[in-house]
């Protein structure tokens, strides 16, 4: 990776090396790289699914309206063309990647009321930064597959002999269709521009403080079901922590967050995303067009996420105990 490393300085004028770069994660759509060289770090995302450049740019503009709102998070920065993103030619791999400020920090703790309260501000201040939306979401957060959609991918996983195929089958028959009866289109009044992941991995704390990363699905969505989203995973998912909800629901309004969890429609998002991450990677799983490596990772990530598929009960129990709130 050192000439690769060399090759994404240059692009964007970080400086003379010597360069190296190394891996740190990997997620559903990229894999984060460390670079370091000159004195200074840099974290690179490799996208590994190709590049909607026009996204980045959404991504660009909502994390510049937020800093300004005072919501600390690395920058994307421009190669020397000016682009956020950029296409490594050969001889690399032929990558797209952007470039971010590389954070120091610890995974947020969301047993920490202090960090419950930054977050529920934030979101406040995200929902304020994107107000104005009048672009309908994407479907990947409005609409989940139906049933003939389940039943072809549930004969593709089994000829494909997938060893977690009985296991969607299962769920396929229960948790998808009760879910799915919730997931309907926003109304489009309650419309914002805003970050679309903020789950607590997506949190650093440094120096400065909490930090939000991972700005990659930035675009509209309805503020109301982005709250119900985020309070249900800030609160533990399954796991149930109603009290965690309730505070960041509490600083939410103290800040002046306008949306309101209203019943089990407000957790629309939240199923349909469930829904779609469990088909997309499933899909994945078993598609000869991508490498093996990514086959793998899909592989695994349908097992986990039938884990995490969202629980009527706790969701009920979550909005029980948001009433308080409002």
């Amino acid at each position: 990776m050192h000439d690769t490393a060399d090759l994404i300085a240059e692009t964007y004028a970080l400086g003379a090396g010597p360069w190296t770069s190394a891996p740190v994660t990997r997620g559903a759509l990229g894999q984060i790289w460390k670079l370091s060289g000159n004195g200074s770090s840099w974290a690179v995302k490799e996208l590994l699914f190709g590049c909607d450049e026009a996204q980045v740019r959404r991504e660009a503009a909502l994390r510049q309206a937020a800093e300004k709102l005072g919501i600390a998070s690395p920058r994307l920065m421009r190669n020397r063309e000016g682009a956020y993103v950029s296409h490594l030619p050969p001889p690399s791999d032929g990558s797209h990647i952007k470039l971010y400020d590389w954070i120091d920090g610890t995974p947020a703790d969301v047993s920490d009321p202090d960090v419950l309260d930054w977050f529920g501000r934030t979101m406040a201040l995200l929902h304020r930064a994107g107000e104005g939306e009048s672009v309908m979401p994407s479907a990947w957060y409005e609409r989940c597959p139906g049933d003939g959609e389940w039943a072809k991918l549930h004969a593709e996983v089994g000829r494909a002999g997938m060893p977690w195929a009985d296991e969607l089958g299962r769920f396929i028959a229960g948790s998808a269709r009760e879910l799915a009866h919730w997931v309907t289109p926003s109304d489009p009044g309650d419309l914002v521009t805003s970050h679309l992941d903020l789950q607590p991995q997506n949190v650093l704390v440094g120096r400065d403080g909490p930090a939000l990363l991972d700005w990659d699905n930035a675009g509209s969505t309805s503020a109301e079901r982005e709250l119900a989203r985020a309070l249900f995973v800030w609160s533990g998912g399954n796991a149930g922590d109603v009290e965690a909800g309730v505070r960041v629901a509490r600083a939410y309004r103290s800040a002046g967050g306008r949306a309101v969890v209203q019943g089990p429609q407000s957790f629309s998002m939240l199923f349909a995303t469930a829904l779609n991450y469990v088909r997309v990677q499933a899909e994945c799983a078993i598609d000869p067009e991508v490498t093996s490596e990514q086959r793998e990772f899909a592989s695994g990530q349908v097992v986990a996420s039938l884990g995490w598929v969202p629980d009527p009960g706790v969701v009920s129990r979550l909005h029980t105990a948001l009433e308080r709130v409002w």
